[in-house]
């Protein structure tokens, strides 16, 4: 099992990792939860903190307090998706953001999207310094995605052990579908429930695919990526039929992919380097004259072939 948690994953898997996780949390600022912010002009008596609000404890939410944690996370997140100071950015990054979702879900609602969002903060600290590209592998950061992606798994099985718990079997047979697309439904949606039966056979996969979904660790690799794929293909078609987005949750799902082989910087340097011009015949002539290979010259390299024992080098 240790060995399991302990995974040794590429430096460069985690770079990459660290850089979207907290690049997620500065657009998350300032475009999924700016509603935040308008949390102070709300009654303090209307603030009821969550258990872990409850147990520090923390204070209610002021503009001053609140503009504090905005405008200092977002400038953190920026500097912790470098790379740099991974562990003094990174938990500070944790702690304020965990401040900032419970000030968001201490109101009434809480979303269980952000659960391993929270995870992945919390952990990253632990995997040390990592940069892009880097080969060498390390067991910190395999941890750290590992329980990452514990995290978002439970979100799945929790959630259907919460459909069944509280609203049993006929959270099945019921209209729970039919009702979110009367509140928040797209056409497309729209369309899909003229089909007689369809959004109930829709409630039986929803259930059976979270609760199924702890079998995407005993898969090999290529077939493990396809059941995330089919995991991110569920999060479209939820956003396109009944506008529920679960971008932190799709965030950490990253966790399970092999992130060091994104490399847009180095695409966009080849990318640059493709269109450099060739050198013309002005430009060869013009060029500094060359020694030719002579008795005392090394010949030239033949690749990664070596020349065979008993001959010469060269064709």
């Amino acid at each position: 099992m240790t060995r399991w948690l302990t995974e040794a994953v590429p430096r460069g898997r985690v770079a990459a990792f660290r850089t979207v996780i907290y690049l997620f949390v500065a657009a998350d600022l300032v475009i999924f939860t700016p509603w935040v912010r308008t949390r102070v002009s709300v009654p303090g008596d209307l603030y009821q903190p969550l258990l872990i609000g409850r147990l520090l404890p923390l204070p209610t939410p002021t503009a001053t307090l609140v503009a504090v944690i905005f405008w200092s996370l977002l400038a953190l997140a920026l500097l912790a998706a470098t790379g740099r100071a991974p562990r003094l950015l990174g938990w500070a990054v944790c702690a304020l953001y965990l401040e900032w979702m419970i000030i968001a879900m201490s109101y009434g609602k809480v979303d269980h999207d952000r659960f391993g969002l929270l995870v992945a903060l919390a952990v990253l600290p632990t995997a040390g310094r990592a940069r892009h590209g880097d080969a060498t592998r390390t067991e910190a950061g395999g941890w750290a995605l590992r329980v990452t992606q514990i995290a978002v798994i439970c979100t799945y099985f929790l959630a259907a052990f919460a459909k069944l718990r509280f609203g049993g079997l006929d959270w099945l047979t019921g209209s729970v579908l039919a009702r979110a697309i009367i509140r928040r439904g797209t056409d497309l949606a729209d369309l899909i429930a003229q089909v007689p039966y369809l959004l109930i056979v829709a409630q039986f996969g929803i259930v059976a695919f979270e609760l199924l979904s702890p079998v995407v660790f005993f898969l090999p690799p290529r077939w493990r990526h396809a059941m995330v794929g089919f995991f991110y293909s569920f999060h479209v078609v939820t956003i396109a039929t009944i506008t529920i987005s679960f971008a932190p949750h799709l965030a950490a799902m990253t966790s399970f992919l092999p992130l060091e082989r994104v490399r847009p910087l180095v695409w966009a340097r080849r990318l640059i380097g493709r269109g450099t011009p060739a050198p013309t015949s002005a430009d060869v002539d013009t060029l500094p004259d060359q020694d030719p290979v002579g008795a005392n010259a090394d010949p030239a390299p033949l690749g990664d072939q070596a020349p065979v024992v008993g001959r010469p080098a060269g064709p």
